[in-house]
């Protein structure tokens, strides 16, 4: 017996390249997945957050989002 890929295992090379993706713009990996509404939801909360980052605890919650948005990019099972 030989053994398949499974091609929704974690840190296949898709979702690696996603999860780069969003590392450089918040939602931008799950656009690359087809995932059109999580990449809005990423990109419009973070930019706002960091955009009223002169608050200090908005930042505190755009760095959440942020990584979030790279998490979600990189375990997501297609």
């Amino acid at each position: 017996m030989s053994k398949t890929a499974n091609p929704s295992r974690h840190g296949k090379s898709g979702n690696v390249i996603a999860a780069l993706a969003s590392f450089f713009i918040p939602g931008l990996g799950q656009l690359v997945q087809g995932r059109i509404l999580w990449a809005a939801f990423f990109f419009v909360t973070t930019a706002t957050l960091y955009f009223t980052s002169f608050l200090v605890i908005t930042l505190a919650f755009a760095l959440i989002f942020h990584l979030w948005s790279i998490i979600n990019a990189a375990t997501f099972k297609g």
